[in-house]
């Protein structure tokens, strides 16, 4: 019997302004072929876990497609526009349900600045991965994804990001 696993993530994002939620979205990503490649090599050939991910945003109108890697992102990162002085670190609890999330803790982008948003991303590894705007770290691009439209924040606007990762066997 043949088995395919489907490994997803969908990421949440909510922005609020002067503590009023203002929008919500609920976007999939693409998992990059060095995010894949990081992980089978991490499972079945002894490379090193990445203890500590990151997410980021990015403010540019892409769209990932799976070739893009830490070092060439595609997206323009959004960082000179947050006040964080660095990338929110993606807190996971352990998974249940085939399932693993931040939730509990979700990323804190707190805007100090107009912009417009396109989408989110999670970064770890090499030797920078909390800096904000590094590509030349040597870390991994695990996910990306674009948002269905482009949002626009202000000044003070707070996105709260969510990435839930979920696994399945779909045994035939």
């Amino acid at each position: 019997m043949e088995s395919k696993l489907r490994i997803g993530g969908i990421w949440k994002a909510e922005c609020y302004r002067r503590g009023k939620k203002i929008w919500e979205e609920r976007i999939h990503n693409i998992w990059t072929d060095q995010g894949l490649n990081k992980v089978l090599n991490v499972m079945f050939n002894n490379a090193t876990q990445i203890t500590t991910w990151y997410c980021v945003l990015f403010e540019n109108n892409f769209t990932p497609d799976g070739d893009e890697t830490y070092a060439v992102p595609g997206y323009t990162e959004t960082n000179a526009a947050i006040d964080e002085a660095t990338r929110p670190e993606y807190v996971e609890a352990a998974s249940t349900a085939k399932s693993i999330t931040n939730s509990a803790n979700k990323a804190v982008f707190t805007f100090n600045a107009s912009k417009t948003i396109y989408g989110a991303a999670l970064v770890g590894g090499g030797t920078a991965a909390n800096t904000k705007g590094d590509t030349a770290g040597g870390g991994t691009l695990v996910v990306a994804g674009k948002f269905a439209a482009s949002r626009a924040v202000v000044d003070d606007d707070v996105i709260n990001l969510t990435y839930t990762v979920s696994a399945a066997d779909d045994g035939v």
